[in-house]
């Protein structure tokens, strides 16, 4: 290992243990959500697959933004989308939180070989439940329902639910 990276790897511990100090009550910089979703189109048809995010606040109480993505499978279609949610949080109690949230959604989709792009309004209702106070790790579940903009118009309702970890 050179010099270089031997600093970048101690330092990494150096830090470490001011990252995990930090007060129970401090409101971590990000949450990273790692999950599963599934969709159903109203028409009909399903498609699943993983679910990644990061939710950041920028305005405590009032404001926090996600940025998610989620490819969905179903036989003969691969589906990407992308999306941008604005939430209102409300605070249950120490360990419950629930919130509302919209925003835009960009679908890029492959059925039987022809590739199409469009853009979507998606409304959520965000779960949150964190074992512990501290709120380092937790769960989500996410409901939701998106309406494209696209030709055809398509609504479908969804889901997405997985672990939550806090980053300090």
């Amino acid at each position: 290992m050179n010099q270089a990276g031997l600093v970048s790897f101690a330092s990494l511990f150096l830090c470490a243990g001011n990252a995990l100090a930090q007060p129970a009550d401090k409101e971590p910089a990000a949450v990273v959500e790692l999950g599963g979703a599934a969709a159903w189109n109203v028409k009909g048809g399903s498609s699943f697959g993983p679910a990644v995010a990061v939710e950041v606040t920028p305005i405590e109480n009032w404001l926090e933004l996600e940025a998610g993505v989620a490819p969905l499978f179903a036989p003969h279609s691969t589906e990407w989308d992308t999306d941008l949610l604005f939430k209102k949080p409300w605070t249950l109690s120490k360990k419950a939180e629930f919130m509302l949230g919209v925003g835009p959604e960009w679908a890029h989709a492959t059925k039987y070989g022809v590739t199409t792009n469009s853009v979507s309004g998606e409304a959520v209702l965000d779960f949150m439940y964190w074992p512990s106070a501290r709120h380092r790790f937790g769960w989500y579940l996410e409901p939701g329902y998106e309406y494209s903009f696209g030709r055809g118009h398509e609504k479908s309702l969804g889901i997405s639910g997985g672990l939550l970890i806090a980053i300090p």
